[in-house]
């Protein structure tokens, strides 16, 4: 009979087969009403699973990340259960757990508005009080399709008949509702307390613009009231920083439909794009990284050898010319093979560092488009170091410190380590993978970082580390990355002599801190509100005068501001100068200098913040060396 061994090594002996609801009882009456689902060795599964033989067991609470997960998943069912009573012809498609909480597609014939909304979560409640039990079957595949055509629902059919014949098939009921899905599910609707119905979207099913439009509804659970007001504050927070707006209002960039997913920068968005850029191009030059420039399109037998044609084509551009195919790249990697391939390199000129602020383009469906966080043109700070694998751990340590010191830089204390594994579509084989993880294990190992690990998430060629950076509404995005390569050199055929003088194949090391800068300035405007560092505003003083005939003055001021390399403006519109303040703290200008007939008197201007702090009359050459000096320390440069 089964003998139970819990998460602190403990052991409980049965002698009967035991469910994991039994099992929590047994250990205590408080965790058997926290208790919504278990795990059985590793594996995440219903409370009402039975445990035969000997096995590991935990059980999972609302506190657990998993327990959120079974939450949100089974809160999805609710949701379909309530709009299957409201609206029976509605036909009842997939419902997956997402980040920010759940979704389910429906196909309907009308799309919902915000009252089916309100409607469907008022019965949401009305069922989750009622506590009905989920129940789960075991069905044969012919009982299942059977079962479902029988209720008209064709798109469940068709999800049936698409899984693996080996796979197991499981219905769930609740009250009135029945669903087909793997689980597992909270074994009482009573647990589904705390949710919300946030929106509605289009979506196509399957993802393929041929197939019918569904309708889908966005929602999100948590476990207690406290954590769903958290989210709500941080969604609201997040509309106010949206960069999309911000942009517009700042006049930094727009897009436009001629050229979907591509970005066109205006002046004052190019000032800031050209700051974090030179910024960087320092950094890289600091760490004997030698800038090259490639070709945006390369022909199409490159791509193929490089294992991207494989791996890859359906997110690249093509096009042709006499009567070649060629691909417009959307990675520098295999550009930065063929410069360290044009010429003979020897084993005492590794490492060489190539870094290049490479455009590329990538295919991206245009649903997935979102401001310049999510783009099909975009530029990266990328860069490629080839070396031997001995000095692998000497570079990704010097890499992990450099990131590290750029992110402070810009304003990112909270950073996270992640290390992303082999993905189920990848080249190489088992032990080359083997070699590239361990070997980003052991640098990070030896420099005393501590990392989680994220399975299946690598690069078809390579494992990578993640750079997660949380912002300051608590939102996690991930940034840079440093990726081990042994496959594409060898592809390449890329090699250097070695101390024995043999040809051998480098390692490859990818590379990159900020990533995309598009979407780098698309979070940086979204952490900061919009209040750009004076380092990094596109537009760092504003100079006005007081009446008109203070305009030669400030034209003065603001002509030598800029000839001390600060980004300056001179206002001297016919306005009164309140006005012309309030203007300028919305557009979020970090200094506003004003100056009347004193201060044109005394070659000095009266320093205003766009935070409304009054820091009295400053002469313009003490400002100038103020704002230097605070450049300084905010970026060392």
């Amino acid at each position: 009979m089964p003998t139970i061994t819990l998460p602190d090594s403990s052991q409980r002996h049965f002698d009967h087969p035991v469910t994991l609801s039994e099992i929590a009882a047994d250990i205590g009456a408080g965790l058997a009403k926290a208790a919504i689902a278990g795990k059985i060795d590793g594996k995440l599964v219903d409370l009402s699973r039975t445990v035969e033989h000997d096995a590991s067991i935990a059980i999972v609470t609302a506190k657990d990340p998993e327990g959120l997960e079974v939450i949100r998943h089974s809160t999805a069912h609710l949701m379909a259960q309530a709009v299957k009573q409201l609206f029976p012809s509605a036909q009842v498609t997939i419902g997956p757990v997402i980040d920010s909480g759940f979704y389910y597609d429906f196909y309907f014939d009308r799309p919902f508005n915000d009252e089916d909304l309100a409607q469907i979560e008022q019965r949401m409640h009305e069922l989750a009080a009622k506590g009905d039990e989920l129940t789960r079957q075991v069905v044969a595949r012919d009982e299942a399709i059977r079962y479902f055509d029988d209720l008209g629902e064709e798109f469940k059919v068709e999800i049936i008949q698409s899984i693996p014949e080996e796979e197991e098939l499981t219905l769930y009921t609740q009250g009135d509702f029945t669903d087909f899905c793997r689980g597992p599910h909270v074994p009482n609707t009573r647990a589904l307390k705390v949710f919300k119905l946030m929106k509605v979207a289009g979506a196509y099913w399957r993802g393929d613009a041929k197939n019918p439009m569904l309708t889908r509804i966005y929602g999100t659970a948590f476990a207690n009231d406290k954590e769903l007001k958290a989210y709500l504050h941080q969604l609201a927070e997040a509309e106010k920083r949206d960069h999309r707006r911000i942009g517009k209002q700042q006049n930094l960039f727009h897009f436009q439909e001629e050229a979907p997913g591509l970005v066109f920068w205006h002046p004052k968005g190019w000032a800031i794009w050209q700051v974090i850029e030179q910024h960087m191009r320092q950094v890289y030059r600091r760490s004997g990284y030698a800038e090259i420039r490639c070709p945006q399109v390369l022909d199409v037998s490159l791509w193929q050898r490089s294992g991207h044609w494989d791996n890859y084509q359906e997110n690249m551009f093509f096009t042709e010319s006499e009567k070649r195919t060629f691909a417009v790249k959307p990675m520098n990697c295999p550009g930065h093979v063929q410069v360290f391939n044009h010429g003979l390199h020897s084993y005492r000129d590794l490492p060489i560092r190539y870094g290049e602020f490479g455009a590329c383009h990538r295919n991206e469906p245009s649903g997935a488009l979102h401001g310049i966080l999510r783009v099909r043109g975009f530029t990266q700070d990328d860069g490629h170091i080839f070396c031997t694998e001995a000095q692998i751990e000497s570079e990704v340590r010097a890499f992990h410190e450099q990131a590290l010191a750029v992110y402070a830089t810009f304003g990112f204390a909270d950073v996270q380590v992640k290390i992303a594994l082999r993905p189920d579509k990848r080249l190489g084989t088992d032990a080359v993978w083997d070699q590239a993880e361990a070997a980003l294990r052991g640098a990070l190992s030896a420099a005393g970082v501590a990392w989680t690990e994220l399975p299946g998430e690598g690069a078809f060629y390579g494992p990578k580390i993640e750079y997660h950076l949380k912002d300051a509404i608590g939102r996690t995005w991930q940034l840079g990355t440093i990726q081990v390569d042994f496959m594409m050199p060898e592809r390449l055929g890329a090699t250097y002599v070695d101390e024995h003088s043999e040809r051998r194949h480098p390692v490859m090391l990818h590379r990159a801190i900020v990533g995309s800068m598009e979407r780098f300035i698309g979070i940086l405007i979204e952490h900061h509100a919009g209040y750009l560092p004076l380092w990094l505003a596109p537009v760092q003083m504003v100079v006005m005068g007081i009446t008109d005939k203070h305009a030669a003055f400030v034209e003065q001021v603001t002509h030598r501001l800029k000839a001390a390399g600060l980004r300056a403006e001179a206002d001297v519109r016919n306005e009164k100068v309140g006005f012309k303040i309030r203007e300028h703290t919305l557009a979020r200008v970090p200094y506003l200098l004003v100056a009347g007939d004193r201060e044109m008197e005394a070659d000095s201007v009266a320093l205003r913040t766009r935070e409304g702090e009054d820091l009295g009359v400053i002469s313009v050459v003490d400002f100038i060396a103020r704002c230097r000096q605070e450049i300084q320390d905010a970026s060392g440069a």
